[in-house]
């Protein structure tokens, strides 16, 4: 092997620090955090039902309703967190799921989370469990037929909370949305009743 002469040490110098050098870091910018949103009822629904199915396989609906939350504006018909109580007649247990958009007090968790078990011994206090093919009209819907309903109360409660409650209860014979003005139906001197198979109106509580 021939020797390197003087004359070549130069260029392998700069070889040597071209190997060595870093390509200099190019910092990508970071994404915007995406801001919180409500859902409706159906959407927040279809989150938490296929876990309920993995806990069995038979669960059916006992009742959806909404919870306002302060970090996150509800809309018509869309709320930032929801509960949902599923029962196995199988397991004879019942089993309450959320899904919230943010983590927030009540024991609410962003994402879908999971309460304990209970006992289910069958249909009680006038309300059914039922199937989640019978939720045909989604809370925005019936946010939109009780609003057609309700224009002198919202003129005189403009910035009265709004509520939404899903049940299958012997006071109608289908699946219906209870549109309540206020955080409960027991709180709330005002609700609509909508049919939650055809969107329909059915009544007024006061």
């Amino acid at each position: 092997m021939s020797r390197l002469t003087l004359t070549h040490w130069p260029l392998v110098a700069a070889l040597l620090l071209c190997g060595c050098s870093e390509t200099p870091k190019t910092e990508t910018a970071k994404a915007p955090e995406k801001t919180p949103e409500p859902l409706t009822g159906r959407q927040a629904f279809q989150r938490m039902y296929p876990q309920a199915r993995g806990w069995a396989l038979d669960a059916q609906v006992l009742q959806l309703r909404s919870i306002n939350l302060g970090q996150v504006k509800s809309g018509k018909g869309t709320a930032g967190a929801w509960e949902a109580v599923f029962v196995s007649p199988s397991k004879a247990q019942s089993r309450t799921y959320t899904y919230s958009s943010v983590e927030a007090q009540g024991n609410l968790h962003e994402g879908v989370f999971a309460g304990q078990l209970e006992d289910y011994g069958g249909a009680h206090g006038g309300t059914n469990p039922f199937s989640s093919l019978a939720i045909k009209v989604d809370s925005d819907q019936a946010f939109a037929t009780a609003e057609a309903k309700s224009q002198d109360y919202i003129q005189k409660h403009p910035d009265m909370p709004i509520s939404y409650v899903l049940e299958q209860t012997k006071r109608f014979p289908d699946l219906t949305w209870r549109v309540i003005w206020g955080e409960s139906a027991a709180a709330s001197d005002y609700s609509i009743y909508v049919d939650a198979t055809q969107g329909t109106y059915l009544e007024k509580a006061h």
